[in-house]
């Protein structure tokens, strides 16, 4: 044979082995790819197709690529259900999940793709997304346990001091007389209960009082009986408790009172008519704070809830007292309501016309679920937060609020207590670009399949996951 044949011959011979033996591992894995999609008698799974993990709802016969580029996954039957597909009741938009759809596809309401709702509900699937400790960490996120408890809250509103017009009284002429004396001549001088005002000149009180004096020392029973309608005539004519009859006919008039004479009406030797206003004085042990409470706190004040008031007169002392009533007057324009409490006024240190700022701490109720108000994502109807479930998947969860103090929030429906929320990091949890993309980034792994979202009173399903940046720049942006 030639020389130069040989190796020729040799090289040939060769490519031929290593045709051979790639069109046999061709037609072994060829093998094995239809026997798992068919499934074998060794009850291996059997594929029901394959699917880009970011558009699940567009399905592939064969491996290969997505449209997006992505390596196709491939979709299991459950073996719960006899080797088949599992039913799907309807498809549903995870941020509005009442709005039911026939058939799979995009969200009218968002740009992100319908969730299947299964009819065997969650048997077989993990819900949630899925974030390793190592991640969380260098996410910064941060959970806490979702306590049963009341708020101990209280409302701030700004109010005015007023006189406690239970404590005022009025000393007014009931005859016609003349003002002989004014004992206190200027307004808000303080004065004690029994403590002289005026003398005045009245004569039908004059005339009484010396019929009365005389029947009660004359001898005679008849005369000594008829003292008793002489007094009743006293009292009819209006004469003040505390008055006394004085030299020339006069009669002095006191205070029925300790506090201060806020209003003095006439002035000495003036005529006063009968039922004119001569003094006006106030008491000064309480008085009235009339606050403007906000209308949403309303509902959580009741007649004696404690109240404290600081004044800006007096800084540091504050001042103890109650709510008395809730007046049923609303202001349109700030929209709140009058409360009026009832201060203690010890010393006679306030003074009408003193602003206030008065602390209310309404009672406690019934415990309810308490989360931080940093949990919160979104409010009103779409307020939702993050719930940490098993298998360190995290889930969204609606909620609905109530009161809010002290960094704590109410949650009336949703939660029932011992969840624990994520009270940091929340918002990537909950984004819908992040959901799928940011957290894939991360070193979150992708399920298998996708998840069936359990659809319940309280729980919100997971979101569609959002395609990728394509590129390490957009990548690193999106960090």
């Amino acid at each position: 044979m030639n020389p130069r044949i040989k190796p020729l011959a040799l090289a040939v011979a060769a490519f031929a082995l290593v045709a051979a033996a790639v069109g046999a591992g061709y037609w072994w894995g060829h093998s094995n790819d239809t026997a798992g999609a068919m499934g074998d008698a060794s009850g291996e799974r059997r594929i029901l197709y394959w699917y880009d993990p970011m558009v699940p709802q567009e399905r592939y016969e064969k491996p290969g690529k997505s449209s997006m580029g992505m390596t196709l996954i491939p979709k299991y039957a459950d073996p719960a259900s006899g080797g088949g597909e599992r039913e799907v009741l309807y498809w549903y938009d995870p941020m509005v999940p009442d709005q039911h759809f026939d058939k799979p596809g995009k969200s009218p309401f968002m740009d992100m793709a319908l969730v299947p709702k299964h009819a065997d509900g969650d048997a077989g699937a993990d819900s949630g997304i899925r974030i390793t400790p190592g991640v969380r960490q260098n996410l910064g996120m941060r959970t806490e346990t979702v306590e049963l408890g009341s708020l101990a809250g209280t409302v701030q509103a700004p109010g005015t001091v007023t006189w406690d017009l239970r404590k005022e009284r009025v000393v007014s002429a009931r005859v016609d007389s003349i003002v002989d004396r004014l004992y206190v001549r200027a307004p808000f001088d303080t004065v004690r209960a029994g403590q002289p005002l005026a003398s005045v000149i009245a004569r039908e009180w004059s005339t009484a009082i010396a019929e009365a004096r005389a029947l009660r020392g004359a001898r005679t029973a008849a005369a000594r009986s008829m003292g008793g309608a002489a007094s009743e005539r006293l009292r009819v004519l209006g004469m003040p408790a505390g008055a006394r009859a004085g030299a020339g006919g006069t009669v002095t008039l006191t205070s029925p009172v300790s506090g201060v004479v806020s209003e003095i009406g006439v002035r000495e030797g003036q005529f006063a008519g009968m039922g004119a206003l001569l003094f006006r004085v106030n008491g000064t042990d309480t008085v009235w704070l009339e606050a403007s409470v906000p209308q949403a706190s309303v509902g959580d004040i009741v007649r004696g809830t404690p109240v404290t008031a600081m004044v800006t007169s007096m800084p540091g002392k504050t001042f103890n007292g109650r709510v008395e009533a809730l007046l049923p007057q609303l202001d349109a324009t700030s929209r709140t309501q009058k409360a009026r409490i009832v201060l203690d006024n010890p010393g006679a240190l306030l003074s009408p016309g003193m602003f206030a700022q008065v602390t209310i701490r309404p009672v406690d109720g019934v415990e309810v679920p308490l989360v931080p108000t940093d949990a919160l994502v979104g409010n009103g109807t779409n307020a939702r937060v993050i719930v940490l479930g098993t298998g360190e998947r995290f889930k969204p969860v609606l909620v609905r609020t109530g009161r809010s103090s002290g960094g704590k929030t109410e949650i009336l429906e949703g939660l029932r207590g011992g969840e624990r929320v994520v009270v940091s990091g929340q918002f990537l949890i909950d984004s819908e670009a992040n959901l799928s993309g940011a957290l894939t980034r991360l070193g979150v792994g992708a399920p298998n399949e996708p998840a069936a979202p359990k659809q319940s009173g309280s729980a919100m399903p997971n979101a569609a996951p959002a395609a990728p940046p394509k590129s390490p720049a957009a990548t690193e942006a999106r960090r």
